[in-house]
């Protein structure tokens, strides 16, 4: 990865487990990242089910497949251009929130953008 630590995708209960993310989605958030021209600071990456449970993820989270991350993200401007890039790369599940942008790839769910 050219932008981004693997560390940054640690699950907080566990050292070294952002290797658990996939590497198809790592490419494709970095290749995000190249496009947006601004660095993307990460919320939250890998989770085990217990960090998952403790936050109050679903079940079915895509984090827990480490298939999904949140940026951080407060202002608007920002939040467009983050958006935009995800969409330009192919990524097609989109959440947004007030200070975060929830990206995953998780080909089990259907293709959407909602907001929290």
């Amino acid at each position: 990865m050219k932008h981004f630590k693997i560390t940054e995708f640690d699950s907080p209960d566990v050292k070294g487990s952002g290797v658990m993310m996939d590497d198809s989605f790592l490419d494709l958030l970095d290749d995000a990242r190249e496009v947006a021209n601004t660095p993307f600071k990460i919320n939250s990456g890998y989770r085990t089910e217990k960090h998952n449970s403790k936050v109050g993820g679903k079940p079915t989270s895509s984090h827990t497949k480490g298939l999904a991350a949140d940026i951080h993200c407060v202002n608007d401007r920002l939040r467009w251009q983050i958006v935009d890039a995800l969409i330009c790369v192919g990524f097609t599940r989109i959440g947004i929130a007030k200070t975060f942008i929830h990206v995953d790839l998780d080909h089990d769910k259907n293709d959407a953008i909602w907001i929290y």
